[in-house]
């Protein structure tokens, strides 16, 4: 029986061991796929910003929202850079909408 248990705790350590070597290998390779992710979510965002602004529906805080994201990745926090930068593509998107809707809508009977 107690063979049994050193055997078992010799085996449980030993996958707790390589268990913990993965993740030192996933956390550098994912520290730079977070800088990757921010690069992607900000070329997207700016994209999206150009065509809320062809469209003529940019939100005002679209642009300070991709400064905030800008200069949080400048301060290597990545995680809140991507939050920024996907919050400026929505807006940038709803902006892009609310645009078609309002197109060719004019103005209401009391400003006539």
């Amino acid at each position: 029986m107690k063979r049994i248990s050193i055997v078992a705790a010799i085996a449980l350590a030993g996958a707790l061991g390589l268990a913990g070597c993965g993740e030192g290998v996933k956390g550098d390779s994912a520290a730079g796929g977070d800088k990757a992710a921010y690069e992607a979510a900000l070329a997207e965002a700016k994209a999206e910003q150009k065509k809320a602004a062809s469209a003529e529906g940019e939100w005002r805080d679209t642009g300070k929202t991709l400064k905030k994201a800008e200069a949080a990745a400048a301060k290597g926090d990545y995680a809140a850079a991507i939050k920024s930068a996907k919050k400026a593509t929505f807006e940038a998107k709803m902006g892009q909408e609310q645009a078609a809707a309002e197109k060719g809508v004019g103005n209401p009977d009391y400003l006539k």
